[in-house]
């Protein structure tokens, strides 16, 4: 490449700089550090806070500048270190701070990321800001364990689904679209609610032997899957000790992994193959 080819290609990358009292609402992507978007590298570099959730990598904080201050707001299931009300109050403290603000989120922040719910509230005071998207856990974990959401035999549509419950509601979702066939279904947080989702799309007419992946950290070094089904959904998820966060994948997709995940990056190979010669269709 000549030095007039890399100066192009470098201009097509540049925009503002992060502003003091900005703040830039981050997709960190699923796990692996070389899923960051350049955007998302250049603002982490800017950044004078950075408030990070819980699945974003160490190694994706490691990217940022080592004066840079950091703030944990991450949220488990009943442990959350701020609420949400708490975490958007302290976007709007650093903000008027002057500080230049990087809202580090998992995946996608306008995919299960709360980002617009933030973003809202950043409107609502008035605090300048920007949203860089990111891959979201289900692209990306999909991929990584050896198969495609989307192909032209198996599934001509994708579903992105929260299986998480919000207070006393659980799980209010349109089962009967749900349970349609020739798609795939992936269910972020959905662990706690397996026994429920399985029940619902087989009475709904999948059959128990409808096949699902289960991806555990996924991108990450410590990826590890399954292949199983419906109706042993829940105690494939007991016997392996799957814990958050763990994607399930509804849909025949899942099949192409026997012989896609040959694809599959070196650091994830030999945790997933292992367990995927453990289990038989």
């Amino acid at each position: 490449m000549t030095t007039t080819q890399t100066r192009r290609f470098c201009y097509h990358l540049t925009e503002a700089p992060l502003a003091p009292g900005e703040v830039a609402i981050v997709g960190a992507g699923p796990g692996d550090p070389g899923l960051l978007t350049l955007r998302a590298l250049s603002l982490l570099q800017q950044a004078d806070c950075l408030v990070f959730d819980r699945l974003v990598s160490q190694d994706v904080l490691d990217m940022a500048s080592v004066s840079a201050e950091s703030y944990y707001v991450g949220k488990a299931s009943r442990c959350h270190a701020l609420t949400q009300e708490q975490t958007n109050a302290l976007l709007v403290k650093l903000s008027r701070e002057g500080k230049r603000v990087v809202r580090l989120k998992g995946g996608d922040p306008f995919i299960f990321g709360r980002g617009g719910e933030e973003a809202e509230y950043l409107i609502d005071h008035q605090v300048a800001f920007r949203v860089v998207p990111g891959i979201t856990s289900a692209s990306g974990c999909s991929t990584y364990a050896g198969f495609p959401l989307t192909h032209r035999d198996h599934a001509q549509s994708v579903t992105f689904v929260t299986g998480h419950c919000k207070g006393d509601n659980c799980l209010e979702l349109n089962w009967d679209a749900l349970s349609a066939p020739h798609q795939t279904v992936v269910f972020y947080m959905g662990l706690a609610n397996a026994a429920l989702i399985s029940r619902e799309l087989m009475q709904r007419g999948l059959p128990g032997s409808h096949p699902v992946a289960l991806v555990e950290r996924g991108t990450t070094s410590e990826q590890r899957q399954v292949l199983t089904c419906l109706d042993d959904l829940v105690d494939t998820i007991a016997r392996e000790t799957f814990k958050p966060p763990t994607l399930i994948v509804v849909g025949e997709v899942v099949r192409l992994a026997e012989t896609l995940a040959v694809a599959q990056p070196e650091h994830v190979k030999a945790e997933t193959h292992e367990v995927l010669g453990a289990v038989a269709w």
